[in-house]
């Protein structure tokens, strides 16, 4: 057993990475439509956005000159956690917010023999002071980096948003491998919480075979609900609102509501499990 297996005991919050290496699937606006979601039904909710674009700050509303601290603080261990999450708009959720100084975290903390474990440690910390949050959702970039795997040793398990596209399956295969290898070496009670097919445009027949080649190949790790193309969600982050605040009878945002519901129960049966 290493360091990092005899660093893992679970307290806390249910944490959730929201992970995939291709840019473009709709990663970040299922990270915060889901946390919107889960808000909106009575969780406490955090997201720490840890992709250094910082999208999911901008599309919860927060400013960049009004992030004065950020996740950047917090794995460099400037800062705990709690001190570094700002509320937003939506009641029962708060953001550690993203800024460009996590393009250079990797070789700051490149060295140190916790550099996976950074913010695992700083959500454990938090957890053993208060109870503050009842899911912690994880935006990560859109690759697979030191901070990918600082999200992977800290998470409860990986969501993974896949677009309706040729390419939908292309990747997914690294990123499986990657959450193998990070349960053999760093966190052995990582799963995948699932998939979720999203863009979907159900006039198109590819869209339609992508959908039915991700459940032949992934079978039931793939959630039920799809979330289609829609323009109101993709209109959502200019306004610094989910689009679930923006639009909430528009069919994306209902869609994200069912998937609230379809995360919750897969999370109730892998904790019974």
């Amino acid at each position: 057993m290493n360091f990092w297996q005899k660093s893992m005991t679970k307290t806390g919050p249910r944490i959730i990475t929201v992970a995939n290496q291709k840019g473009g699937v709709g990663k970040t606006t299922t990270a915060i439509n889901l946390a919107t979601a889960l808000a909106a039904i009575g969780e406490r909710v955090l997201i720490v956005d840890l992709d250094p674009q910082g999208n999911a700050s901008t599309g919860l509303g927060i400013d960049r000159r009004d992030r004065t601290v950020s996740s950047y603080d917090v794995l460099i261990g400037e800062l705990d956690l709690e001190a570094a999450a700002m509320p937003t708009a939506v009641p029962g959720l708060s953001i550690v917010p993203s800024t460009l100084d996590l393009l250079g975290v990797e070789m700051e903390i490149a060295s140190a023999p916790d550099r996976v474990l950074r913010l695992r440690n700083a959500l454990r910390a938090s957890a053993e002071r208060s109870v503050l949050f009842s899911y912690v959702l994880i935006d990560c970039p859109p690759s697979l980096n030191l901070l990918t795997l600082n999200s992977m040793a800290a998470a409860d398990s990986v969501l993974v948003p896949l677009q309706c596209e040729f390419f939908a399956l292309e990747g997914l295969s690294q990123l499986l491998e990657t959450v193998e290898q990070v349960r053999a070496s760093i966190n052995p009670q990582l799963e995948i919480q699932g998939i979720v097919l999203t863009m979907y445009d159900g006039r198109n027949n590819l869209a339609n075979q992508v959908v039915q080649d991700v459940r032949a190949h992934m079978g039931d790790k793939v959630y039920e609900t799809v979330i289609p193309r829609n323009v109101r969600v993709s209109e959502a982050p200019s306004y610094g609102k989910p689009a679930i605040l923006y639009d909430l009878k528009c069919t994306g945002s209902q869609a994200y509501l069912q998937l609230a519901s379809e995360v919750i129960r897969r999370e109730r049966r892998l904790r019974a499990a």
